[in-house]
């Protein structure tokens, strides 16, 4: 992959920093999440800003994805290979926020997916940092219930984040909406089992992984 600057001393990181992974995963596999995390300057930069970007263009195709493709079977598979949250104790409700007001395109009982990888946390005082929504300004939090999230803070290069993932192709309905303070909007969404398949498994006989969910592309 050429895409992204500096790539070689990230991924040198990113092994350094995962030598001894858990859960069954390779060291491939384990740094593979870790390089998803870790943060180039500007942020724009970043493997996840460009691959995200890459994910949620309105002209994905097996052309604009095939760079990815030898990262992405790596990385989901190492994914895959994670419990969901909803398989275990913790609550699997978790937090994404946004400086921005996007109420609008979100319909109370409609239907929204989201293509790209997308980072949430366990954390709702977490938002409310400067360094992420902080107290001013337009904000937008989404308040999710997840069936298919996986909690990668323990291999994420910021653990403190609380960090859970969900996978492309994420399939919500939205519940309620409000505005609990001036320019402050919140969004109750729900994870639900779409009508189809929108994703391939990773790997052939292992889909149970990710309940309905897959990872490569119906395009």
């Amino acid at each position: 992959m050429t895409l992204i600057n500096d790539l070689r001393r990230f991924v040198w990181i990113a092994k350094r920093n995962t030598r001894s992974p858990a859960d069954g995963l390779s060291h491939d596999e384990s740094a593979a999440i870790h390089l998803y995390t870790m943060e180039w300057t500007p942020s724009g930069n970043s493997l996840y800003a460009i691959l995200n970007r890459t994910l949620r263009a309105s002209n994905r195709s097996q052309l604009t994805m095939k760079p990815w493709f030898k990262y992405l079977k790596l990385f989901l598979t190492a994914l895959a290979k994670l419990p969901a949250l909803s398989s275990s104790s913790q609550s699997r409700i978790v937090w994404r926020g946004v400086k921005l007001n996007i109420s609008e395109l979100y319909v109370k009982d409609s239907y929204i997916t989201w293509w790209s990888f997308s980072s949430c946390t366990k954390s709702l005082s977490l938002l409310e940092s400067n360094m992420y929504l902080g107290q001013t300004g337009d904000r937008t939090i989404f308040n999710i219930e997840t069936i298919n999230g996986k909690d990668i803070s323990s291999r994420s290069y910021f653990s403190q984040e609380g960090e859970v993932l969900l996978m492309p192709g994420t399939y919500m309905t939205v519940v309620s909406k409000l505005k609990p303070a001036p320019n402050l909007y919140m969004i109750q969404l729900k994870e639900i089992v779409p009508p189809s398949p929108l994703l391939e498994p990773p790997f052939y006989g292992k889909a149970n992984h990710f309940s309905h969910l897959a990872i490569l592309f119906l395009f």
